[in-house]
């Protein structure tokens, strides 16, 4: 059975992106960023909500060809474009050959991906993982905490049902003051 891990770049006060959809101020460390680029490559399949896809989709399979990228960012975008995807939209949405669209209930689909398979599965974008998250399919948080407040956007975590009980399986400190931090829930 897949284990299913949601995990992003959050700020202090808990949210993924300020308004507007705002991620600047996430830019990630090389550390960081070579830390996401290395679970991509473990990655046996992700799951992204339409709006985190809209955003990653047009970049990553062209950044080889932007000005001043680096070699990991390169890397990643191989790594990212190669890796088996669903997408989960309740409108049609661009894919690329690597990717196929969910249109219809999420947590079956993620229920069933789960029991399909071995590896981990990486769930991405809060909408479609506060739906796993309430279903209880997620097995694994990762926190990447960056020193900074919002104030508001989209939260990473939205209200539960009940609580969620979690063990601290890693934590540790990046270049500019970013924590990392990896729970498991407690069955």
């Amino acid at each position: 059975m897949r284990r299913l891990t949601y995990g992003m770049n959050v700020s202090v006060d808990g949210y993924v992106a300020a308004p507007g959809d705002d991620l600047t101020w996430s830019v990630p460390s090389d550390e960081l960023f070579q830390w996401w680029s290395d679970r991509v490559a473990q990655t046996s399949v992700a799951l992204y909500g339409r709006r985190l896809w809209e955003t990653m989709s047009p970049y990553w399979p062209e950044v080889a060809g932007q000005p001043g990228v680096t070699e990991a960012e390169v890397e990643f975008g191989r790594r990212w474009t190669a890796m088996p995807k669903v997408v989960f939209s309740s409108t049609q949405v661009a894919v690329d050959p690597s990717t196929r669209v969910v249109t219809g209930d999420a947590v079956a689909e993620i229920t069933r991906l789960k029991a399909e398979g071995d590896g981990r599965m990486d769930i991405g974008g809060a909408t479609l993982a506060a739906a796993a998250v309430r279903a209880g399919l997620v097995d694994e948080y990762v926190l990447a905490t960056v020193p900074v407040l919002l104030g508001g956007g989209l939260p990473f975590f939205t209200a539960l049902d009940s609580w969620v009980s979690l063990r601290l399986l890693e934590t540790r400190t990046l270049p500019g003051g970013v924590v990392l931090s990896r729970y498991e829930t407690r069955r």
